[in-house]
């Protein structure tokens, strides 16, 4: 079992490293690579959501706030102290969020079920009013424009590049979470959870591990992604955005890692074709994730891998 998921795995990041690392060389263009950098992003931001909602069973309305924490701690970064920040802003936005998390996770996690999302809900609103009426600081629903990092950063081929390391290492990192023993007890958190206090193990501390950790990896998408767009936004906080992010680990299957990973990109594809064709795209979209999530119901990834067994199966019968 572990050879074949090995083998998986080596299949996803090959794909993933030729299929992304070729882009810039076959002479893309700008807003191609830029396309490529959201899947990439999305990717990551759905990865990290999983692994608090599809690993450990926690439904957050309110990941967006971190994504957003992210992208405006780069952007007021940038707005005051200048280009140069720029990395310093990606630090402050993980920090930021390591903290924020910290303080609301103490609080929410005390409940469980819906009172859990309905309480990430709020507080992710709470933060997206503030941000939204301070806009003297954080400039309102007009948000922050111009945010193009210095040095290096600032050619956008090389920015591209670094985003698709920094993604790369994020999802390996939560990979090999997924797979150590912690990962095994938070699946046992989201199975059983009176047995994992019965065993002698802390499910709040687990749980409130690994939402630190999710809400980390979310700011690190929001910050790359504020460099990408050169602007932010209050709709990177607003509930919608978890929305997204929810949908996009359906689409994709939350009971596969790679899942929401192609959650995104198949979700980021669709709505720039279907954006550029009519100004309906949102009912159009939904429309077709709808149909998508009804026909698919484990998912892409997971009707796929149900496929496979079944051709399998009937390949075996048939030998036997």
């Amino acid at each position: 079992m572990e050879i074949k998921g090995s083998h998986k795995d080596f299949i996803f990041w090959a794909v993933l490293f030729i299929v992304f690392g070729s882009l810039p060389l076959t002479g893309s263009s700008s807003y191609h690579l830029m396309l490529a950098s959201h899947v990439l992003l999305w990717g990551l931001f759905a990865v990290a959501f999983n692994m608090l909602w599809g690993v450990t069973g926690m439904l957050s309305f309110g990941q967006a706030l971190y994504f957003g924490v992210g992208g405006y701690s780069v952007g007021l970064m940038i707005k005051y102290l200048g280009g140069a920040w720029f990395v310093a802003g990606l630090g402050l936005g993980m920090v930021a969020a390591a903290i924020l998390s910290i303080a609301i996770g103490l609080l929410i996690i005390r409940v469980s079920g819906v009172f859990f999302t309905v309480l990430t809900l709020a507080f992710g609103q709470l933060v997206w009013q503030i941000t939204f009426r301070w806009y003297e600081f954080t400039g309102g629903d007009d948000g922050i424009q111009g945010i193009i990092p210095s040095g290096i950063l600032s050619n956008k081929i090389a920015y591209y590049y670094i985003t698709l390391v920094v993604v790369i290492a994020s999802i390996w990192l939560l990979r090999r979470l997924s797979r150590s023993p912690m990962g095994v007890l938070l699946r046992c958190v989201r199975q059983n959870p009176s047995r994992v206090s019965f065993v002698g193990q802390s499910v709040r501390f687990a749980q409130l591990r690994i939402y630190v950790i999710s809400s980390v990896f979310s700011a690190l998408a929001g910050s790359l992604m504020a460099g990408i767009d050169n602007s932010i936004h209050t709709d990177m906080l607003y509930w919608t955005t978890s929305g997204e992010v929810i949908l996009m680990s359906v689409l994709g299957g939350i009971g596969q890692f790679f899942g929401p990973f192609i959650g995104a990109g198949v979700f980021i594809v669709i709505q720039d074709i279907v954006g550029a064709k009519t100004e309906y795209w949102p009912l159009i979209i939904g429309l077709v994730m709808m149909v998508i999530v009804l026909l698919f119901p484990r998912g892409l990834v997971g009707e796929f891998q149900a496929l496979k067994s079944r051709l399998q199966s009937l390949i075996a019968d048939h030998r036997g």
